[in-house]
């Protein structure tokens, strides 16, 4: 066990102390417990290492909203431990990080191993969502429907004590960082980067997973040069929970055969250990990538306004969803083109992305804005914002009612109209 400081995650060892390090990563909402059943057969041949998210199982509340900060936190604790090269094991959440690591820290990771993972998680608007109903409703919600994602039917009617142990996991995480891992996965996006990945890669996903499914792995597969992909039968998402003899082999074959030296420079007189064979079946990789990622289009410049259209376009789709951008591209022609590049450049390149205000404040004042200016369907969307910018509807409320004083009684009560219908269908968590 140890004892936490903000820059650094909350972790325990298992294992010989003089074996090569295995880190294993748990995903959004569950604990190190979720790696329980494999520590008993990797701790014979490594020291196992397993760490909590921020204001997960206990551990101290100091959220974190990016991977890539995740992944800085995970090295700052392995740095005091003098800890410079390993093998990473992640399911979801927790393998993110470890593809983050992989891709930034090439020299510190040995091998990998990425279950339930995708190069990008659903879409941003997805996981903001998620966060929109935690701030609303707490996690309760998300709680009670976490088995449905986990686990597949036959093993939650068959196991309810685990069943009840995921419930609860969730519902003891601090709200406020699982709403920062959201927005950690909601920005994930390593597509591009996938053959930048240079270990040995084992991609193990169950074949019943419908959050993280055989799709998202064989993408993974054709874009990492040295990858192999593991279907595990019988498994949804918490795959080394449902399934933990066949995750376990799969981790000991991978890890014992795939375990890239360390360079010279950070030599630690580490290998693999050999450990006795066993069958798993590994489907080969694909002759070909069997996705093509296709990148957004840029305007064509060479100045500044490039960048700002870059910076408006990143702060539009944070603010205003996927979703509602994608829509209003879609829409423009000849005609409305130029207009939709000047408010990306200038209202979200420039005024959004200003520093004197949070975005939770402009919310406020556009909010008020459009009330004043009678603009009820971009209330309607700007209300959505306003909750993805973590405004709650209480505060909603007290904004809405501010502009009844100073904007009049008949505009407020359009909006308050407007507003309802929005709050209703963006808090309302989906059974």
């Amino acid at each position: 066990m140890s004892e936490t400081p903000k820059n650094t995650l909350q972790y325990r060892f298992d294992g010989p102390e003089d074996a090569p390090v295995l880190i294993l990563g748990p995903s959004l909402g569950t604990t190190w417990h979720m790696w329980d059943r494999q520590v008993p057969e990797l701790s014979k041949h490594w020291r196992v290492f397993r760490f909590d998210m921020p204001g997960h199982g206990g551990a101290p509340a100091h959220s974190v909203d990016s991977v890539g900060e995740l992944a800085a936190r995970l090295l700052g604790t392995l740095d005091q431990l003098g800890m410079q090269r390993f093998g990473y094991a992640g399911c979801a959440l927790g393998g993110a990080i470890g593809a983050e690591l992989a891709l930034r820290y090439p020299h510190r990771v040995a091998s990998l191993a990425l279950i339930a993972t995708s190069p990008r998680f659903g879409t941003a608007d997805e996981f903001r969502q998620r966060g929109v109903i935690v701030r609303t409703n707490g996690l309760d919600p998300i709680a009670r429907s976490s088995p449905e994602r986990w686990f597949t039917p036959g093993f939650a009617a068959a196991q309810p004590a685990i069943t009840d142990w995921a419930v609860q996991m969730v519902r003891t995480t601090d709200p406020g960082c699982y709403i920062a891992a959201c927005e950690a996965l909601a920005a994930f996006d390593i597509r591009p980067e996938l053959a930048s990945i240079g270990v040995p890669t084992l991609v193990l996903v169950g074949s019943e997973d419908q959050v993280t499914g055989q799709a998202e792995a064989r993408t993974l597969v054709a874009g990492i040069p040295d990858a192999r992909l593991a279907v595990v039968p019988g498994a949804s998402h918490l795959a080394p929970v449902e399934q933990p003899v066949a995750v376990t082999d799969l981790l000991v074959r991978h890890f014992t055969s795939a375990w890239q030296a360390a360079p010279d420079a950070l030599a630690t007189g580490q290998h693999a250990i050999v450990a006795p064979p066993v069958k798993p079946v590994l489907a080969p990789p694909p002759a070909a990538p069997l996705a093509e990622v296709a990148s957004a289009e840029q305007p064509e410049a060479t100045d500044s306004r490039a960048d700002l259209y870059a910076a408006g376009m990143k702060v539009r789709r944070e603010v205003l969803g996927d979703a509602h951008v994608d829509r209003a591209f879609a829409t423009a022609d000849e005609f409305s083109q130029d207009f939709q590049d000047l408010v990306t450049r200038y209202a979200w390149g420039e005024v959004w992305n200003r520093q004197g205000l949070d975005r939770r404040t402009r919310s406020c004042v556009t909010l008020t804005a459009l009330v004043a200016g009678g603009h009820q369907e971009e209330l309607a969307f700007h209300t959505r914002a306003a909750l993805r910018n973590g405004l709650t509807p209480a505060e909603i409320k007290e904004v809405l009612l501010h502009t009844a004083v100073y904007c009049g009684v008949p505009a407020a009560n359009s909006a308050f109209r407007v507003a309802q219908q929005v709050i209703r269908e963006e808090t309302t968590p989906q059974e």
